[in-house]
């Protein structure tokens, strides 16, 4: 299947190295503004997660200054969309009425009714609509989903995510809530977009934080409320410019055990009910890839995406907005009605 890359930040070559790698792709073509990064050099590309960097072979690529003229080649069967997430919306449209399959990197899309037209231009046209919600696909988080599925570990009591980083200097367009939604559609839409995927939508929503983004704080702290389980929170975001770490973390709470988990010091474990801990083969593979692997078998085999449903994708912007409407109303519970 032939791809298209459209933006090349830090996500976008992240996307295109992978894909690069995997076989039955190619990477038919790029698009950016940017000559260096369409020439495969990325050397000044930073991100959360690395920093600087190197060179790509884009020698067999076709390259474009627009999204749009990479859309329009025919020679594309599917498009992987990094760009600014305001952008999500036209983009995925256009390209699946020019019958491309579509990958759009998280979120979906900058608000719940962008998301839910996405969708529907997806049934119409009949083309694949998948967001790259990566966490689903990091191996110690499919693990221990794997794990609470099992019914091993019986009902789950309580859990906590937690993600931080700071703030995003090297990509003006994220710290400008009107195009990324900050930090809460941006960072913690991962750990929506995973209790989600862990235990359906809850019932209501509460947050509380703060925000500064002149000086580069976005915080929050979230309760989602579920009948059967004691408390689930998402806490995090960004924390000041340069300096402060990426991290991720959970810890979750079940009848006979609890997983945790800490990018940082801890890998993930198992500590169970009876006092022991037990060890928890986690696979090495690359979260990135596995999530392009997935959206290639499902398009190359017409099939839905089950694994990451664009339905739980919108789901995620929506309960995203309602977080942010309760810390903006100094935590008030919200009815989630997804």
């Amino acid at each position: 299947m032939k791809i298209a890359v459209l933006g090349l930040g830090f996500m976008g070559s992240t996307h295109a190295n992978a894909w690069l790698q995997i076989p039955g792709a190619e990477l038919a073509a790029v698009a950016s503004p940017d000559p260096r990064r369409l020439s495969g050099d990325f050397t000044g590309v930073q991100g959360n997660l690395s920093g600087p960097g190197g060179k790509l072979d884009f020698s067999a690529a076709a390259k474009y200054a627009s999204a749009e003229e990479a859309v329009a080649d025919p020679n594309v069967d599917a498009v992987d969309i990094c760009l600014p997430t305001h952008l999500h919306e036209r983009i995925a449209i256009l390209a699946l009425g020019a019958g491309k399959h579509v990958l759009v990197e998280k979120p979906l899309a900058l608000d719940g009714a962008a998301a839910d037209r996405m969708i529907d231009a997806s049934r119409r046209h009949r083309r694949l609509l998948m967001a790259a919600q990566v966490v689903r696909f990091i191996p110690p988080y499919r693990t221990a989903a794997d794990i609470l599925r099992s019914g091993r570990l019986g009902a789950v009591r309580a859990a906590i995510f937690r993600r931080r980083c700071a703030a995003p200097a090297w990509s003006a367009w994220l710290t400008d809530p009107a195009r990324s939604g900050g930090a809460v559609l941006d960072l913690l839409i991962h750990d929506i977009d995973f209790c989600l995927h862990l235990f359906g939508p809850p019932e209501a929503v509460t947050a509380s934080g703060y925000q500064d983004l002149p000086h580069g704080v976005d915080w929050m702290l979230a309760q989602f409320w579920f009948p059967s389980i004691g408390a689930v929170a998402i806490s995090g975001g960004w924390h000041h410019p340069a300096a402060y770490p990426f991290s991720m973390e959970f810890t979750i709470v079940a009848d006979n055990g609890t997983l945790e988990f800490n990018s940082a010091n801890a890998p993930l474990a198992e500590y169970g009910a009876d006092g022991r801990q037990h060890p928890v083969e986690v696979p090495a593979t690359d979260g990135y890839r596995a999530e392009l692997e997935y959206f290639l078998e499902c398009a190359t085999r017409g099939a839905e995406p089950l694994a990451c449903p664009p339905e739980e994708s919108a789901a995620a912007v929506k309960l995203a907005h309602l977080m942010l409407e309760s810390r903006a109303r100094n935590g008030e519970k919200m009815a989630c009605n997804l």
